[in-house]
């Protein structure tokens, strides 16, 4: 499978434009280990070392839907691994938003931010997500880009009043893609559970 393969892939399970024009502009292989170079566009996982992968395009489309970006936002990412969907946050939401990527493993914090020294808009940093990112919240979206079977609590406070969060939840080796719009103060409102994907798990510490 090549990048016009999976474009149309991606466009036959009816994506936005704005996510297909993010996937094509992105260049996937920009991001991923010169051994698998080749199979950058496959719609697969790939090993990015560290035990860590960059998900399935197909996956990672999914979550950008339910994120439901919009221009200009801010956005938390934690375990933002390579950095590949950082970079098409970036695209979605223009130069006038903000993404922040928190990744635990130090070679791929390092690596990310080679891989995205040209998106002014995106800061990576290294260090846990489990209590998310106090210092810059609130934000209006925040994605959890690895598997857990409870939500850090904490994460729910950085949300902005309006604002989704998106996270895979469920056992070690299945979970759903859940989205939740934090309605007022006090109250969430749980909108989607898209079963049947695995990712890697949350690393805590």
């Amino acid at each position: 499978m090549d990048k016009v393969d999976l474009l149309q892939s991606l466009k036959e399970k009816k994506f936005s434009k704005n996510i297909l024009d993010a996937f094509s502009k992105i260049p996937r292989e920009n991001f991923v280990p010169k051994e698998v170079k080749n199979n950058a566009y496959e719609d697969t996982a790939l090993p990015i070392g560290m035990g860590q992968t960059i998900s399935q395009p197909y996956t990672i489309a999914v979550m950008l839907s339910e994120l439901q970006l919009k221009k200009g936002q801010k956005v938390l990412e934690i375990g933002s691994g390579c950095g590949y969907v950082l970079a098409l946050i970036s695209e979605i939401i223009g130069k006038g938003g903000k993404v922040f990527g928190m990744e635990i493993v130090g070679e791929l914090a390092t690596k990310s931010k080679e891989n995205l020294e040209d998106y002014k808009n995106i800061k990576v940093f290294h260090k846990s997500g489990f209590q998310g990112f106090p210092d810059k919240a609130p934000f209006d979206r925040i994605l959890l880009s690895a598997a857990c079977r409870d939500i850090p609590e904490a994460l729910f406070s950085q949300l902005k009043v309006g604002g989704i969060l998106v996270a895979p939840k469920g056992s070690r080796f299945e979970q759903g893609i859940v989205s939740i719009r934090r309605k007022s103060e006090t109250e969430f409102e749980h909108l989607k559970n898209i079963p049947g994907f695995v990712f890697v798990p949350f690393i805590e510490e």
